[in-house]
């Protein structure tokens, strides 16, 4: 498998001298636990008086079904990958990569709603606070874009994620909410006439409870942002502290912590989720959540400055601006750790992917572009991000399916089964009434599908070799030709009969005029997955009929391998080696496009161009001839 690019944010602590679970998991909190800044009130306006139920229904799900999923997701790929690159082991060749590039448009979706949803959220709450909202209404998309703005110029600047920041954040935020929660608790217990309104009002709308209940369980997609934060837990895994004797492969202490993580996480929300719609419902009028009032996107802050006063109230709105403002930042390090590890190496990105500054400039531009699309709302953003995030949980509930079942766990594989169903129809439901996440994760898809296309073609002959591994045969057959001329056959094996090899080599030397004393070894390659743009090259050495040397490669493109393994013999011998071929029949492009997607075609002036590209001193270039 290739090397993977860890991306320009990407860190990899040593696991012993890793973070604490509990420290990570406010890492998860800057996206997870700051959705409570518009989460109650986005389930107000799409479930209305059943908002508390239908909470409890998105809970049972988060409890019951993302949880063990990401748990196992945690399991199966523990350094950081998620659910994608799960899904990528288990497929292949162009299907596999197509797959993984429609996937990382969801995650585009995913984490850049994430920056806009959360500065639109973040201006609310400026915007909406009684000293400044007689000076700053009227000019909330401008103040989103100068947020998103500041974010870009800080990562233009140079980012880290800030573990200590975030500890501090999550925990002065998470101490502010329950304030909020216990008063608003305290009014509502202390007011019967509260909940006997609210009951009786639920009676009037739905009658029964069982109606109530299903009502319930078909608006509950509508809320599904409150599942935002498993595949950022995953994301953070590398920080996390392993055990002393932990190692790459079986990172146990890593595991453990981050399964903390995530139930921990998951807990908390969910007493947060539960609450807050309880509160919410029952204390803010439904008109207050409606488009321009007074609680919308902003909820528990309308019950902070009603309650407890303007002055803790302003400091709630500010602790929320702070959180919102990290959860982009922390969605920015993200989206930036995200492409460059997967395009590079599919050949799918432009050089700059791999660079931060460009990649900051393209992303701060299309943020902008939803903004303004948006008109800076945090409501009709809401099923754009839940799209991005149903997505991708229902990815990783397949994901874990496929492996409990290639485990053959069949309790496992038949409950994670009924996790992935849930969640296919939480995601049909969400799109079929608000398209606009498909839309937009479709102009993603499509965008990152033309432009890496568009990329490895501009690419095609560069040297996609990341390593040359030779066996101790192969080895000793390049330690004998370094003293005479290297002469090497290109052969694409038929039957690896003894008339192949004797035929071959006669017409080898009428072709090109070499003296019967020289010494010809054979090179073949085997293509493995023609999809992959840079692969490992894997060098076999065999002696086929007693005479003849044949050197055996497994590459993912026969000229790239051919290339590698000349400039390889090249610089560990101090001699150019020359490479024999024969002219292949067929038209031309039909030829290019066998070799850009198959790895195979006219193998000879390919070869030659890629050593053309990697070795500018045409006197070091080892020799391609063609006869």
């Amino acid at each position: 498998m290739a090397k993977q690019h860890p991306g320009p944010h990407a860190q990899a602590p040593d696991q012993q001298h890793g973070q604490r679970w509990w420290r990570v998991m406010c890492l998860t909190g800057l996206d997870y636990f700051s959705t409570l800044g518009y989460q109650p009130g986005i389930a107000a306006l799409a479930a209305g008086l059943l908002s508390p139920i239908a909470t409890i229904v998105l809970v049972a799900v988060t409890l019951l079904g993302a949880l063990p999923v990401y748990r196992r997701v945690a399991q199966e790929s523990p350094h950081g990958e998620g659910s994608i690159a799960m899904l990528e082991r288990l497929l292949s060749f162009w299907k596999g990569k197509l797959f993984v590039l429609a996937l990382l448009g969801f995650a585009a979706t995913d984490f850049l709603i994430t920056i806009t949803l959360s500065a639109a959220d973040a201006t609310a709450h400026l915007v909406e606070n009684p000293h400044l909202t007689s000076v700053l209404s009227g000019h909330q998309v401008l103040i989103t874009l100068l947020l998103i703005a500041l974010l870009g110029g800080v990562f233009l600047k140079g980012f880290s994620e800030a573990i200590g920041v975030a500890v501090l954040l999550v925990a002065v935020y998470l101490a502010l909410n329950v304030v909020v929660v216990a008063v608003g608790l305290w009014h509502v217990l202390t007011a019967p006439s509260v909940i006997t309104d609210w009951t009786h009002a639920l009676s009037l709308e739905h009658g029964n409870p069982l109606v109530m209940i299903g009502v319930a369980l078909v608006v509950f997609p509508k809320l599904a942002l409150g599942l935002s934060g498993f595949e950022t837990g995953v994301a953070v895994m590398p920080h996390i502290e392993g055990d002393p004797d932990d190692t790459e492969e079986r990172p146990t202490g890593r595991i453990r912590g981050a399964r903390k993580l995530l139930t921990t996480a998951a807990v908390i929300m969910s007493c947060f989720l539960i609450t807050t719609s309880f509160i919410t419902t029952l204390l803010i009028p439904a008109d207050d959540f409606k488009a321009g009032g007074p609680a919308n996107g902003r909820a528990l802050a309308y019950l902070a400055h009603h309650y407890l006063g303007g002055a803790f109230g302003s400091v709630y709105d500010l602790s929320t601006i702070a959180i919102l403002w990290f959860a982009g930042a922390s969605a920015m390090a993200g989206l930036l750790n995200l492409m460059p590890r997967y395009l590079p190496r599919y050949g799918m990105a432009p050089h700059w992917a791999r660079a931060v500054r460009p990649m900051v400039l393209v992303l701060t531009a299309i943020a902008f572009l939803v903004t303004w699309l948006f008109d800076a709302n945090v409501d009709k953003q809401g099923g754009a991000y839940a799209t991005g995030v149903l997505v991708l949980i229902t990815s990783a509930a397949i994901a874990v399916t496929i492996a409990a079942h290639a485990a053959r766990q069949r309790n496992w594989t038949i409950g994670f089964a009924i996790i992935a169903a849930v969640f296919l129809y939480t995601t049909a439901v969400n799109i079929a009434e608000r398209p606009d996440g498909v839309k937009i994760g479709a102009c993603f898809i499509a965008a990152i599908v033309l432009v890496s296309l568009a990329s490895r073609l501009a690419r095609a002959f560069e040297l996609r070799v990341t390593d040359v591994q030779l066996d101790e045969v192969a080895e000793r057959f390049v330690r004998d030709t370094a003293h005479r001329t290297i002469r090497f056959i290109a052969n694409e094996p038929a039957g690896r009969d003894l008339a192949e090899y004797r035929d071959k080599v006669h017409q080898i030397r009428a072709d090109n005029d070499i003296p019967v004393e020289d010494d010809l070894v054979f090179v073949e390659v085997t293509v493995l997955d023609p999809s992959d743009f840079e692969a490992e090259l894997k060098v076999r050495g065999e002696v086929l009929h007693d005479r003849y040397r044949v050197l055996t490669l497994e590459h993912s493109s026969v000229p790239n391998a051919l290339a590698a393994i000349l400039l390889h013999v090249r610089d560990t011998t101090g001699q150019l080696p020359h490479i024999y071929f024969e002219w292949t029949e067929g038209n031309p492009f039909a030829q290019f496009l066998r070799f850009f997607l198959f790895g195979q075609g006219e193998v000879a002036p390919v070869t030659r161009e890629v050593l053309r590209e990697a070795e500018s001193d045409r006197s070091r270039r080892p020799r391609v001839h063609v006869g």
